[in-house]
């Protein structure tokens, strides 16, 4: 779950650095949901390494640690600290968001919405890995099935020439493009990796064999992660889908 939901948040953040520079701009969401589908897949490869070199369990901490020695090992695990913690807060306002999109009248509640899951979720943490694994399990799949439905309809319609794209929105630019800002945009839009460190951190909660079964997790949960995004994004640049305050991408494309 931490790094599928990314999917749902992903290509917006690249389309909200983009709107800056005018419609125009938004025409570049798709290679760089490309370059970053790209990335997907190495930085997934270099954790498949890393599950079978550390069956016990083995994240950027320790892998630094061994190989780099201790300091870059601290650098690596005060980075994942803050990492976590914006983990949290932007997964959680995403999923506000969502709620917000699919049931406006409660966009002025999204803070204590947003608290409200912080808490939920920190209850539901502390019974421990496994316990929370399974109960995140069914809200996960229903998201992946959503998902899948989303994505196959409009690449069906686009198929057969039965989609209908928004009108074209004309955005005043309020800043120059940039490398600088496409790099940014490839940046914001890297949140669609958050998450991959998990299942290599995770080991000792799957069965026996251990690593091999998270290997495969991770095969699937990359697999899953790279096309959706990826399709995503493609379908948000052929629909026209420009970023809103009050409704998320994947509810405008959705709807």
């Amino acid at each position: 779950s931490d790094n599928l939901s990314s999917v749902a948040y992903a290509t917006e953040e690249i389309l909200l650095v983009l709107v800056t520079a005018g419609t125009a701009a938004l025409s570049l969401s798709l290679p760089i949901g490309v370059a970053i589908g790209l990335l997907v897949v190495i930085v997934a490869s270099s954790y498949w390494q890393t599950i079978h070199a550390y069956p016990s369990g083995g994240g950027a901490y320790i892998v630094a640690s061994d190989n780099l020695g201790r300091l870059p090992g601290l650098v690596a695990g005060a980075a994942l600290l803050i990492d976590y913690v914006l983990t949290v807060a932007v997964s959680i306002a995403a999923g506000v968001a969502a709620i917000t999109s699919a049931f406006p009248l409660l966009f002025p509640w999204r803070v204590t919405l947003g608290v409200l899951t912080v808490v939920g979720i920190t209850v539901a943490n502390l019974r421990g890995v496994r316990e929370s694994g399974r109960l995140f399990a069914v809200p996960t799949y229903w998201f992946i099935g959503s998902m899948a439905l989303l994505i196959l309809t409009g690449l069906f319609r686009v198929l057969t020439g039965t989609a209908r794209p928004l009108p074209s929105e004309a955005i005043q630019a309020t800043h120059v493009l940039t490398p600088f800002l496409v790099m940014r945009a490839f940046s914001s839009g890297c949140v669609a990796i958050t998450g991959t460190e998990a299942v290599s951190n995770g080991i000792p909660a799957f069965r026996p064999p251990e690593a091999r079964n998270a290997g495969v997790v991770l095969a699937w949960m990359a697999g899953i992660l790279g096309s959706s995004f990826v399709a995503i994004t493609y379908l948000a640049h052929v629909y026209h889908v420009v970023p809103r305050e009050t409704e998320t991408v994947v509810s405008i494309l959705a709807r």
